[in-house]
């Protein structure tokens, strides 16, 4: 099943969520995922939903990773 991802097309599971593409990314970069805010089809995903968010065809992300520092 594809979705867009940042921009680039992407290829994930069927039945993937939100919680679990955040864990596949994490685990490829090493970055925390407690951090990112997603948007999915132009409307933000709560964290309390990641878990619950089921990916469908076609759907479009924007992951946004939280940089601290002053």
């Amino acid at each position: 099943m594809q979705i867009t991802l940042n921009g680039e097309p992407r290829q994930v599971n069927p039945g993937m969520t939100v919680a679990m593409l955040l864990e596949e990314l994490s685990e490829a970069t090493g970055r925390d995922p407690r951090g990112v805010a997603v948007e999915r089809n132009l409307e933000i995903v709560p964290k309390s939903e990641h878990a619950f968010t089921v990916l469908e065809e076609g759907d479009r992300l924007e992951l946004v990773q939280f940089v601290g520092g002053g």
